[in-house]
């Protein structure tokens, strides 16, 4: 990429939340780009400055944006209702935008960010790192490949913890919920069972969260999602489940065999070629992962001690392949390919799972009724 990319990072050090996936990272160390930061924490700014590589300090986003004539805007705080207000900013001044997951709080807010996005004529890419991870697009590859036959079911679930149900499923399950999206496409419909305590919610069942990631309700999520092509889809979180192993991630059973990446610390990718099913006693193999894709020249290595989430080599090789995508649907006038639009399709996911208990029936996609079914 012969261009020089101004770039501003809007980062603010002092709210302390989990889940730091060092998206402020993303184009650091990119050849001809140029970053500032936005952070209002004065305190030890030095070196959080030459981490980035930024050049320059606001203590204000608003001021950074309209002063700096940037190209790309880095919305880096994982609490979703933090997005749209420096998205309205960055979209009106024509910055293209490399958001944090989850996307939204609400779909309304997402619908609104899609459309100043087209208003404005930029591009929004949400940090849904899966679908830039070499391990699932070996995944897809390999479905696509016909590696496991014909695919009959995706099942995923979230960490499980004490965030397990409501909470669950939109903080770790989006990523899962985008996962099936990227693998089979957008789904048909859904039917689903949200309980607490045992019971089916009702809408006076809404719940206190860890952190303010929206609406939520249910400490057991049952999902199941029809997909193009008869693929069923399966998500389920339940709370307190997990005390040992790591329990969140994915499996794919196919005609011809089965395979399946966790969310542990070497998110190996492990594949069985029996034509059995899945919950029968079966053999994985670990599958050699091979990457086919290259950075630009001059582009400096990755610093995996900058990462506070493990492994950090995920997401430092994740968020990198995010930044030149999103440069490159730039220059290419196309849609990232983790995009605001497909943010907002796991958020629907959300959505319809909540109306299909609530309802007792199935949900058909897209959602006509954008209101959260929690709150009407």
């Amino acid at each position: 990429m012969a261009r020089r990319w101004k770039v501003g990072v809007v980062y603010d050090t002092a709210r302390k939340t989990k889940g730091h996936h060092g998206t402020h990272f993303c184009f650091t160390g990119l050849p001809g780009v140029e970053q500032v930061l936005a952070d209002p924490n004065g305190d030890d700014l030095e070196p959080r400055l030459d981490a980035i590589g930024a050049v320059r300090h606001y203590a204000e986003y608003r001021e950074m944006i309209e002063r700096e004539k940037l190209d790309i805007v880095t919305v880096c705080s994982r609490l979703p209702g933090d997005h749209p207000d420096v998205i309205r900013v960055a979209a009106e001044c024509g910055c293209h935008v490399l958001c944090e997951k989850p996307f939204a709080a609400s779909l309304e807010d997402a619908d609104e960010m899609i459309a100043l996005a087209e208003r404005n004529g930029i591009k929004i890419a949400v940090a849904h790192l899966a679908r830039y991870a070499l391990v699932f697009r070996t995944v897809k590859s390999m479905i696509e490949r016909g590696k496991i036959g014909r695919p009959l079911t995706f099942y995923g679930r979230g960490k499980e913890d004490e965030r397990g149900g409501g909470e669950d499923m939109i903080v770790l399950g989006t990523h899962i919920l985008d996962l099936a999206v990227f693998l089979f496409g957008p789904p048909e419909h859904v039917r689903a069972d949200v309980r607490t305590d045992g019971r089916p919610i009702v809408r006076d069942d809404r719940c206190m969260t860890t952190e303010p990631v929206g609406t939520c309700a249910g400490d057991s999520v049952w999902a199941h999602f029809a997909f193009a092509g008869g693929v069923n889809g399966v998500f389920e979180s339940r709370r307190g489940l997990c005390t040992g192993p790591v329990r969140m991630g994915i499996t794919v059973a196919g005609t011809e065999g089965t395979i399946s990446v966790r969310y542990d610390g070497t998110r190996a990718l492990r594949v069985c070629r029996s034509a059995l099913p899945p919950e029968d006693e079966a053999r994985y193999d670990v599958v050699e992962l091979r990457e086919d894709r290259a950075v630009p020249r001059g582009a400096t290595p990755f610093d995996h001690e900058r990462y506070e989430a493990q492994p950090a080599h995920y997401f430092a090789e994740g968020n990198r392949f995010a930044a030149l995508d999103l440069m490159g649907a730039i220059e290419e006038d196309r849609q990232p390919v983790s995009s605001a639009y497909d943010a907002t399709t796991a958020l629907e996911m959300i959505y319809g799972v909540y109306a299909s208990s609530l309802e007792r029936r199935a949900i058909a996609f897209p959602l006509e009724d954008r209101r959260h079914p929690l709150e009407t």
